[in-house]
């Protein structure tokens, strides 16, 4: 109670205040939080609105999921110890979701220069309220002098913080918690590469080829304890993007990151706030609610290398997004020897109507194995989605999908054991 008092009590003076700094529906170097947002990646080095004073913009989403999922798997018998079979899975049925909600800050602070934060206020796996993220971007150093390294920053980018790091472009495709209105399905993809780390990055764009470095302390918990047990990521991006016409816009981009040691490794499992499809492959045992069900996490021990591709095209009202992810790393701290996970994505969508407010599409999501290098075989799970969407506005997302997931290969005593979960997602998502 005393955390939402004190939450309260900075939302109700913002609103106050708003008066005085005024309620900005634009930004410059800012990728809008509705409709064209969509397929919007790293945001432009274009500054068609300017700075003349100290800019507040207040914003926020909602989301919420009508489920109707069914789950099964031939696993064999495991008893607990006490006459209860571990493998059994817990019965499910038709009802709405938790909500999810957010709340985004974006401060213009000066010519060039925006800070973002953004807080969950409602979340599937934590019950308090807790800040995501929080950076700086800077795409101007006026601040320092006016027209300072101007041909630079005509191309170049700084971004600081605490904040969402910038491996593959499946999470700009995403949902964030609350922000599901980017996502033209319900669920996130198998492998889902999404963490915040404190990290600095720097980026160049010219005449559509972009490139990225980035370097994060490789933690999602800050702290000063156990000292060398983590070690620095380094990761980056190159990539071509281009609308070669009005009818066409074509984007390829290969990702990497790299670290040699952590004490955890969070590239998938970094997402706090929790999948979409609740308890689905859960045990009667399970002791609580596991809000990853639905994706996997490749659990390496302390060192991972991972790469990602992704193309891009838009032609017309179609649209073709594609995943091909390679990841390494050891089974345990200290492993030497190391096993591989990959991932196969391919978004087809067509979108239609007034402004393209309407779409149909599928999904197609594989990813494949080993669980420990000790595994003689790989197991693989597989995914389709068939959805459709209607912008009721810009700020307003209903859609509708067909999940259909199988787990294949996992050895009879695991739950997994000839696992699938399958059905329809409804969801309504609302973005300003």
């Amino acid at each position: 109670m005393k955390t939402f008092n004190k939450f309260l009590t900075i939302i109700l003076a913002g609103l106050i205040s708003l008066p005085v700094w005024g309620q900005q529906s634009d930004l410059p170097y800012f990728r809008y939080p509705d409709q064209r947002g969509v397929n919007v990646f790293e945001t432009s080095k274009l500054d068609t609105i300017g700075f003349d004073e100290l800019k507040v913009r207040l914003g926020g989403a909602f989301a919420i999921q009508f489920q109707s999922l069914n789950h099964s798997n031939k696993s064999t018998f495991l008893d607990d110890g006490e006459g209860n079979n571990m493998n059994e899975l817990v019965e499910i049925g038709q009802n709405f979701n938790l909500p999810t909600a957010n709340l985004d800050i974006d401060v213009q602070l000066t010519r060039g220069v925006r800070m973002n934060l953004r807080t969950y206020l409602s979340s599937r796996h934590h019950t308090e309220v807790w800040v995501k993220d929080g950076y700086i971007q800077i795409d101007r150093l006026d601040f320092i002098k006016d027209g300072f390294a101007g041909g630079l920053m005509d191309i170049a980018t700084f971004k600081v913080g605490h904040m969402e790091i910038n491996y593959g472009d499946a999470h700009f495709r995403r949902s964030d918690n609350a922000k599901a209105i980017y996502n033209p399905f319900v669920g996130n993809y198998i492998l889902d590469a999404f963490t915040t780390e404190v990290a600095g990055e720097f980026y160049l764009q010219k005449n559509g080829i972009i490139t990225m470095l980035g370097i994060s302390n490789g933690k999602l918990n800050q702290g000063v304890t156990n000292p060398g047990s983590t070690t620095a990521a380094f990761y980056g991006k190159i990539g071509y993007d281009k609308q070669l016409n009005n009818d066409l816009r074509v984007r390829l981009t290969g990702s990497a990151y790299y670290q040699n040691k952590a004490s955890r490794i969070y590239l998938y499992s970094g997402d706090r706030a929790g999948s979409r499809y609740y308890t689905v492959m859960q045990s009667v045992t399970d002791q609580r609610d596991n809000f990853t069900s639905g994706r996997w996490n490749p659990n390496y021990g302390d060192k991972i290398t991972a790469v990602m591709i992704n193309p891009f095209v838009k032609w017309n009202g179609w649209e073709f997004f594609g995943i091909f992810e390679k990841s390494t790393g050891g089974d345990y701290k200290g492993s030497d020897e190391n096993r591989s996970w990959n991932q196969f994505a391919a978004d087809l969508i067509y979108r239609f109507g007034p402004n393209e407010n309407v779409y149909a599409g599928a999904r197609y999501n594989t990813a494949s194995g080993k669980l420990s290098n000790s595994d003689p075989n790989e197991v693989t799970i597989k995914r389709t989605q068939v959805g459709f969407g209607w912008f009721m506005t810009r700020n307003i997302l209903t859609k509708i999908e067909y999940v259909n997931q199988t787990y294949n290969g996992y050895a009879a005593d695991s739950k997994y054991q000839n696992g699938r979960f399958n059905g329809i997602m409804v969801e309504a998502a609302i973005s300003f």
